[in-house]
């Protein structure tokens, strides 16, 4: 099986512990994982701020950087979305590598829910809006947090709302952002939890913001560092 890690433009540029977390977990679980250095960003940001044009060329060198993988797997519901989503319409013909966001690889392909993760923490989740709406993963990620050790998971109230990031979204719409943000935070902080995890690291910057200009004490951690834990 040839594994290749999708990293994203977001977690390459200011996350990068996530991406460490991914092959950290994925190599526990005996997978060989391989990161090819042509990769670049998948172009969603491009499309959905109305350049579609511009979003091709980087459509095709995704379509390059990953030909003859078996699967490519990222910590990104967002990304994997852009890619199954976005890049047929946008090149018809093209092969798509079979891309999938971390927990349906987990699941799906590798039939795992217990990835043998130790954290001992109280931990609420919040779910994409393009890991569920796009890609529909469900609680693939609640489940693979359920069989984590030692964690004290607690339902996020109204949990399926928008953390009102977007991407472009957030800077051309400030004021509907920070409102949407403001009530994420409140519902976050009502669990009393210790961490507020998710599958995106654009949501958790966005949530992040809000949670630590509050002086909430509350962290953000993605849902691959969670899963990669053992301590």
């Amino acid at each position: 099986m040839r594994v290749a890690l999708f990293v994203t433009c977001l977690v390459d540029g200011m996350f990068p512990e996530v991406g460490q977390a991914t092959v950290t977990l994925l190599e526990r679980l005996g997978i060989t994982v391989e990161v090819p250095l042509s990769q670049t960003c998948c172009g969603q940001m491009h499309v959905n701020t109305g350049y579609a044009e511009l979003a091709k060329p980087l459509v095709r060198s995704y379509a390059k950087s990953f030909q003859g993988y078996d699967y490519v797997v990222t910590p990104s519901g967002s990304c994997a979305g852009a890619v199954r989503h976005q890049h047929p319409a946008l090149v018809p013909g093209q092969q798509v590598p079979p891309t999938y966001e971390l927990s349906e690889f987990l699941i799906d392909v590798l039939g795992v829910e217990d990835v043998g993760a130790s954290y001992p923490h109280r931990v609420t989740y919040h779910p994409t809006c393009h890991s569920l709406r796009l890609l529909r993963v469900g609680d693939r990620p609640l489940r693979l947090l359920r069989n984590v050790r030692g964690i004290d998971l607690v339902d996020l109230p109204d949990a399926h709302s928008c953390c009102g990031f977007g991407g472009t979204f957030a800077v051309k719409n400030p004021d509907v952002s920070a409102a949407m943000l403001a009530d994420k935070v409140r519902h976050v902080r009502s669990t009393g939890a210790e961490v507020c995890s998710a599958g995106d690291a654009s949501c958790l910057m966005q949530i992040g913001g809000g949670l630590s200009r509050t002086g909430t004490g509350v962290r953000t951690v993605h849902l691959a560092e969670i899963l990669a834990s053992t301590a």
